[in-house]
């Protein structure tokens, strides 16, 4: 991540908690998902919806879950 990227990220972060009460909530979540997304792009080697040569088949996307 570059400095600009840095920059733009935790000021976005920063207007989301100061703009909404549950900003927080959302920041974590927002977190979890990129975190899951990363992990499930590199146990399967492929982005969603992404098919190569190699692959047969396709990363098939999914819904939204509430968090417990």
């Amino acid at each position: 991540m570059t400095k600009t990227e840095a920059k733009s990220t935790s000021a976005a972060v920063k207007d989301i908690l100061l703009s909404n009460p549950d900003g927080l909530h959302e920041v974590n979540l927002a977190v979890m998902q990129e975190v899951l997304e990363a992990e499930m792009e590199e146990a399967l080697g492929a982005s969603k919806g992404e098919q190569t040569p190699e692959r047969l088949g396709y990363r098939s996307g999914y819904y939204r879950r509430t968090l417990v």
